[in-house]
């Protein structure tokens, strides 16, 4: 592997790194790190294990934010990493754990999780966040509004 692939690697890693440390945030009432890791560009998109998929950066800020206004008491680890380096685009996969405490409630789950990276002005940001569908989870948010 040549020496400049290998930095592509440990930079897209270091990114994931921020990630996961402020979805861990977000797990905690937290989301004001997520827009530094993110693209804010129109194509950017999620689909959180919540159901639905929100498209753009607005929606996806949204997303994140409405997540942590009920959050509170959270850890996010992944595992079984692997990251794939493309020239300027970059994808992750692994398996994401979260346990927290969701509108009162302690709230665990667990879910094969695909993240998506671009170099922006040498910068890996994200551009899509994928999670498998947790059906309780997704519940307890369709609740929250009724």
């Amino acid at each position: 592997m040549s020496t400049k692939r290998v930095s592509a690697d440990a930079d897209v890693r270091a990114a994931s790194d921020q990630f996961y440390s402020a979805l861990e945030a977000m797990a905690n009432g937290d989301a004001s790190s997520m827009p530094e890791i993110w693209s804010h560009e129109d194509d950017v998109t999620t689909m959180h294990p919540i159901g639905g998929r929100e498209e753009g950066w607005e929606a996806v800020s949204e997303s994140f934010a409405g997540v942590a206004s009920a959050s509170t008491d959270g850890t996010v680890t992944r595992s079984d990493q692997v990251v794939r380096v493309i020239g300027d685009a970059a994808y992750e996969l692994c398996t994401e754990s979260v346990s927290w405490t969701f509108a009162g409630e302690p709230m665990s789950l667990e879910g094969r999780t695909t993240n998506v990276y671009r170099k922006e002005n040498d910068e890996w940001k994200m551009v899509h966040h994928h999670a498998d569908l947790h059906a309780e989870f997704a519940e307890k948010v369709a609740n929250m509004g009724a």
